[in-house]
């Protein structure tokens, strides 16, 4: 009778560890989907709370030489402009295999996309988002880093039927 008692507690304690990990998961990737989100309805302010102070960005790619470089931003507010400036198509990133690391409140995540404007594609890379948990517990975006490719993408089949 004590070993089933014994097991049934290890299952509820690897129960309620297996919740705390998903719910602080879900709390990490939050920021991120309100930036895919505002992206898509051209909202600027919803973009720019999924942001922490003065955020930066940069941006690894081809340049017109065909080397590559390393492109820097140090502010989104040329980004937030891009955003919420009116366009004809909606901004479509797409991600997918998610990793994610945390430290406190210090967390990284890393996921490969595709980026479509309305149902044609544009881009594909990875983005690296460096991530604060704040002073109300909520995580916010402080450096948010990117590749991006033409060609050689690894776009999984399910995603590219949804842009067709």
């Amino acid at each position: 009778m004590r070993s089933i008692s014994l097991a049934g507690m290890l299952v509820f304690c690897c129960f309620v560890s297996l919740q705390a990990q998903t719910n602080e998961k879900e709390s990490i990737l939050k920021p991120i989907r309100l930036l895919f989100e505002g992206m898509q309805k051209g909202d600027s302010s919803e973009v720019h709370r999924a942001f922490y102070g003065q955020a930066t960005m940069a941006t690894i790619l081809k340049d017109k030489n065909g080397k590559f470089a390393l492109q820097r931003e140090s502010s989104i507010d040329s980004f937030l402009k891009a955003i919420g400036t009116p366009h004809p198509e909606k901004y479509n990133e797409v991600v997918w295999n998610e990793k994610i690391e945390a430290d406190g409140n210090f967390a990284q995540v890393w996921m490969s996309y595709a980026f479509y404007a309305g149902k044609k594609f544009s881009h594909c890379g990875v983005d690296a988002f460096h991530l604060f948990k704040n002073e109300k517990g909520e995580w916010q975006i402080f450096h948010l880093a990117d590749t991006r490719q033409k060609n050689n993408c690894s776009v999984p089949k399910e995603i590219q039927e949804r842009f067709k």
